[in-house]
């Protein structure tokens, strides 16, 4: 794709010129704004659509799996909210609003459905809430998703989340972003530790068994988003997530075949890597 196809995306407009909330670096890509630019959305800078297309030509599959992790957590959401009762979300890393978000979806199903969304790119927060102003059981909240105390302490959170109740605690194509050094595993561990039982978590991660490939794709996101990034890892690690919980059907899988609807998502054509996860209950 030549860069002006890429400019042409968003009218031809270069959002490099723009005034980004909160004076960030816009010349650095953010792993939110490459997975919004793969969705077809326009919340995105040049950095963030450069990068995402040299992935794609690292790793062509790249485009359809972004699209099939995101039906995954559509459904999922869906799932939890009609199929056992589930009226309170926690979106970890929640990235930018797109089609069909979390509070949509759970909302339809229920209107007193409760959503708060995580994430620490002040862009998210400014969408979000301008999104969100007239939906007084939705929030969004800037704050580091590994950040367990500050999260739940926070008093926007305690205002829609009653921590005595079922909860679904969502990572979404996040635990990647995290470093071993930040024992991924052991923070999902926290956060289901201080949610009540009946509760739910539901992680997509991308994965690969191949070990130059796991190399290779780690080390351009780091360079990429400047360490912003934690590394591929393999299906046996992701599994290592779900310890001491109950696994729904059909377990943990490549994330297009969880439950699928009757609408397909688009083919991965390549799986150089591939998002694998599921969704657990805490007993």
């Amino acid at each position: 794709m030549t860069e002006r196809s890429i400019d042409a995306q968003d009218g031809g407009r270069d959002r490099a010129k723009d005034n980004p909330p909160g004076g960030f670096d816009i010349g650095v890509p953010s792993v939110a704004r490459m997975y919004d630019y793969y969705l077809g959305g326009k919340d995105n800078y040049r950095a963030d659509r450069e990068a995402s297309e040299e992935l794609s030509k690292a790793a062509p599959g790249t485009r359809a799996l972004a699209i099939n992790n995101r039906r995954f957590l559509q459904r999922a959401v869906r799932v939890l909210a009609s199929e056992y009762g589930v009226r309170q979300f926690l979106d970890h890393g929640s990235g930018l609003p797109t089609q069909d978000n979390v509070h949509q979806i759970a909302q339809r199903i229920d209107p007193a459905s409760r959503v708060v969304y995580i994430d620490h790119d002040p862009i998210v927060l400014a969408h979000g809430r301008a999104i969100l102003a007239d939906n007084d059981r939705t929030t969004v909240i800037t704050a580091d998703f590994r950040d367990t105390d500050a999260i739940m302490n926070n008093a926007d959170v305690t205002k829609l989340i009653d921590f005595t109740e079922p909860t679904a605690a969502l990572f979404v194509s996040v635990l990647h972003c995290l470093p071993d050094s930040d024992e991924p595993a052991a923070l999902v561990e926290r956060v289901m530790d201080r949610l009540a039982p009946g509760s739910f978590v539901v992680i997509s991660h991308l994965v690969s068994a191949d070990s130059e490939v796991r190399k290779r794709l780690s080390d351009f996101m780091l360079t990429a988003t400047q360490g912003n990034w934690g590394r591929v890892r393999e299906a046996a690690d992701v599994e290592t997530y779900f310890s001491g919980l109950e696994l729904l059907a059909p377990g943990l899988v490549e994330v297009s075949t969880w439950r699928p609807d009757a609408t397909p998502g688009p083919t991965q054509e390549t799986a150089e890597w591939i998002e694998f996860g599921g969704v657990a209950r805490k007993l």
